[in-house]
């Protein structure tokens, strides 16, 4: 080995330089942008060498392949280490790319964002959402390996989680589940560097990781200060590979910003680019040109060749299998090519016409119907199973010992559930359906932001949707949360009205791109004769005219969701009776009737006519397309569900009171 700091133990000479051209590239790319966290990538270069030179299977001229490993940057602040590894490895990711780091419309941004960078798994940088975002690819790996067999998948899961990592709440969750379901695909290496951006990790934590996670049934292999002994990285996570039973943390020891010889252990290596100076004196410490910038050396790319080459033979194995496999191949590329079109294409289930069902227990009629149609589907909840209608009729629960188990106890972990929901459908081959009460998606609302920012097809079921929750009281009563989530983009949010459009809102949900939050009733709703003949056509629109009632020109719209839109129709029969023209206007999707041209939104709400809106939540954003908006600006109160409506005026004299006020004002 040439005499130099910076380089590795027991490793190869092109090694040792590939090891020392990352941790180089992590200062010029940070540098150059004047943004970026350079000390992790450096510290962890050694380990990422051994990850994607030796241990991982993958095909850089696929990034898609199905039977590839997974690997997940959970601390995604060191993106730059992931987009080097990326580069050397073959990837479509050029030095070009690189020198754009955290640059406006770069492949190479700030945090890594799937979709953007070819090799990008999932979009981490929020802590911690990337080790339950692998939690949910293993459980995923897991089951269509049970489903279809090994020859077709085959594959594991790596992640590198930081303390920061380890530290937020949603890491507990998501390490308990792994634990119990007994991932055993599932590697996490933790990179216990003892620095955050406050200082040592001392001033706010004193865990002892290896106990924790032991606790929660892991296999921990502690490497201690090894984390530039190639050796000594690759033989842990070989030990780590040898336990099928168990998740495994691998917990390495290492030194933000080495070999830097001012900000090593630094905590200013964490989150500040490099002066020049210091860039210059840590690559002559290396053995490097401190004059020269963004250089990868011809030997690094060769030796790498060796790694990539062993995947696409794996992967031209694989192609044989699947090809080989005859139907079961079939299935199996179909399910992991997400073929919906079967359910989609069902018939809907009838409801009876004035029957009173709670649109949670419609969902369960419509789900229970569909599933033998969707091979992929995984259905769950945080503890509420039978409340939120997830349960899938005659379905083995996900575990240990049965992991294929197509019904998921995600226990009363909302934020995990919700992570891992996102992983499971960014690995592809699952459609994740995850409930709980309305009120609580709070918990999980960094794990949806996440789905919606990735684009993961997952299904959310939000059931309690309103202060008909009743006797529970406002901590159980959900307000806020419809404006919250409708504030969120790339997300659709529908509030079906009854049984027809919630099963609209179901085949919706399955023809829907991203991620997709059904909102549901707690308490029966009237099944109304509007909606079978309307609903079906109507609610892929956002918002649809459900009837009029007058003979006049039009004197009042009235726009509502849920069990609200009963009351507006029984509200504009009153009113009609009373001399005036009123249409009312079922809005199941708000996201989606504004994307809609504006002259289709004026054939359904007509500017120049007055319309009121009505929802037992917050009024926040209903001036987007309402005069008036009555609503809940207060949070509810304890008591059987129709009294609290009857005390907040969520109810038919309510809608007739502020449509006439609001009509005399108009006036004035």
């Amino acid at each position: 080995m040439a005499e130099h700091s910076g380089g590795v133990e027991n490793g190869d000479e092109w090694e040792d330089l590939a090891v020392r051209t990352i941790r180089a590239l992590a200062m010029d790319a940070v540098r150059k942008a004047n943004s970026g966290h350079p000390g992790t990538a450096m510290a962890l270069a050694p380990l990422a060498h051994v990850l994607f030179g030796r241990v991982m299977s993958f095909d850089p001229t696929d990034p898609a392949w199905p039977d590839r490993d997974r690997f997940v940057l959970s601390a995604g602040h060191a993106s730059v280490l992931l987009y080097s590894m990326l580069h050397v490895t073959g990837y479509d990711l050029t030095l070009e790319d690189l020198e754009a780091f955290r640059q406006l419309g770069s492949r190479t941004p700030g945090h890594p964002e799937v979709g953007v960078t070819p090799g990008v798994e999932v979009t981490t940088g929020p802590l911690a959402q990337g080790l339950a975002n692998a939690v949910g690819m293993a459980i995923a790996e897991r089951q269509l390996r049970t489903s279809h067999g090994s020859d077709l998948c085959d594959h594991r899961t790596w992640v590198i989680a930081g303390d920061g990592c380890l530290e937020e709440g949603l890491s507990h969750e998501a390490a308990s589940l792994a634990g119990h379901l007994g991932l055993g695909r599932l590697t996490c290496i933790y990179d216990d560097n003892h620095i955050t951006i406050d200082g040592r990790t001392e001033l706010a934590l004193s865990d002892d990781a290896a106990r924790r996670f032991e606790a929660y049934g892991w296999q921990v292999i502690e490497l201690g200060e090894r984390a530039n002994d190639l050796a000594a990285i690759e033989a842990g996570l070989r030990e780590a590979m040898a336990d099928e039973d168990r998740p495994a943390l691998v917990i390495l020891r290492s030194h933000i910003g080495f070999p830097s010889p001012m900000f090593t252990d630094s905590p200013l290596a964490h989150g500040n680019p490099f002066p020049a100076e210091e860039i210059a004196a840590t690559k002559e410490l290396m053995g490097l040109d401190p004059e020269q910038s963004f250089v990868v050396a011809p030997e690094v790319l060769d030796g790498y060749l060796g790694a990539t080459s062993r995947g696409r033979q794996a992967h031209e194995e694989w192609k044989l299998r699947v090809e080989t496999a005859g139907e079961r191949g079939i299935a199996f590329a179909a399910q992991v090519a997400g073929d919906l079109s079967a359910a989609i294409a069902a018939p809907l289930p009838q409801f009876e016409t004035g029957a009173q069902i709670a649109t949670r227990r419609s969902f369960a009629t419509c789900l229970a119907g569909t599933a033998p149609l969707l091979p992929g589907l995984l259905s769950g909840s945080a503890d509420l199973t039978e409340n939120t209608g997830t349960d899938l009729p005659d379905a083995r629960a996900q575990s240990a010992g049965d992991p294929g188990g197509r019904q998921v106890h995600f226990g009363i972990r909302e934020h995990a559930m919700g992570a891992a929901m996102t992983g499971m459908a960014l690995h592809g081959g699952i459609l994740p359906i995850g409930g709980t009460f309305f009120v609580f998606s709070d918990y999980m609302r960094g794990a949806i932001r996440v789905a919606a920012i990735s684009g993961a097809k997952v299904v959310y079921v939000f059931t309690h949707d309103s202060i008909g929750v009743g006797e529970d009281g406002p901590t159980h009563q959900p307000v806020e949360q419809l404006a919250s989530l409708r504030a969120m983009p790339e997300l659709s949010v529908i509030r079906p009205a009854d049984a027809n459009e919630c099963a609209v809102a179901w085949r919706s949900a399955l023809e829907a791109d991203g991620p997709v939050a059904l909102i549901l009733s707690r308490q029966n709703l009237p099944v109304l004769a509007e909606t079978a003949v309307r609903g079906a056509e109507g609610l892929p629109t956002g918002g649809y005219v459900l009837s009029e009632f007058g003979n006049g020109s039009l004197d009042l719209s009235i726009v509502a969701t849920g069990s609200e839109v009963n009351l507006a129709l029984d509200a504009a029969r009153v009113l009609a009776d009373g001399g005036l023209t009123v249409r009312v206007v079922s809005m199941p999707c708000m996201e989606w009737y504004l994307r809609r041209p504006a002259h289709e939104r004026d054939a359904v709400l007509p500017p120049a006519v007055p319309t009121l809106s009505v929802e037992a939540a917050s009024t926040f954003g209903w001036s987007a397309v309402a005069t008036q908006s009555l609503g809940i600006d207060r949070f509810g109160a304890s008591a059987p569900g129709p009294e609290v409506f009857g005390e907040l005026g969520i109810t038919v004299d309510g809608v007739i009171r502020a449509a006439r006020s609001m009509l005399a004002g108009t006036s004035r």
